[in-house]
């Protein structure tokens, strides 16, 4: 008897976590939204939600890893490719060499066809919200065409 009530205590607390689980897990992943790329593109962008949405916010991977203010800022935020522009051998260089620092983000998190798919998404998709403006070290970003073979 004592069981039968105990058992008919723990299932709605132990339901409402099960449930609470399932929603919390679906907070931040609005998903991948590329409909019109090239199938290597799609691929980059699925590899970049993957591997890569933990530390940078893109809406088009449907991540958002990276601050949106200074105050919220952690030492593992890698920049917001919403708002900044990334040409493809910048994006290649990055993922092979673990960013420009070194220092946080993993070198190699991707390798092969897989880093140039990524590569060839963040330089498709990045810097849509920013506003073109000079970089601090010069001139708006301007991109050359993807190289032959590459995202298509």
């Amino acid at each position: 008897m004592i069981r039968a009530v105990m058992k008919r205590r723990l299932l709605p607390p132990v339901l409402l976590v099960v449930v609470a689980a399932g929603l919390l897990s679906a907070c931040g992943s609005q998903g991948v939204s590329v409909p019109k790329a090239t199938a290597s593109v799609q691929n980059g962008a699925k590899l970049f939600a993957q591997r890569c949405s933990g530390c940078h916010t893109f809406e088009p991977a449907g991540a958002e890893g990276s601050a949106t203010k200074v105050s919220d800022r952690e030492r593992v935020d890698g920049p917001n490719f919403n708002v900044r522009k990334v040409c493809y051998d910048n994006a290649l260089y990055a993922l092979r060499n673990g960013g420009y620092s070194g220092a946080i983000m993993p070198e190699n998190i991707v390798v092969g066809k897989q880093a140039q798919d990524v590569a060839a998404f963040v330089a498709e998709y990045s810097g849509k919200q920013g506003a073109h403006a000079a970089s601090p070290t010069g001139a708006a970003v301007r991109c050359p065409p993807l190289p032959a073979g590459v995202g298509r």
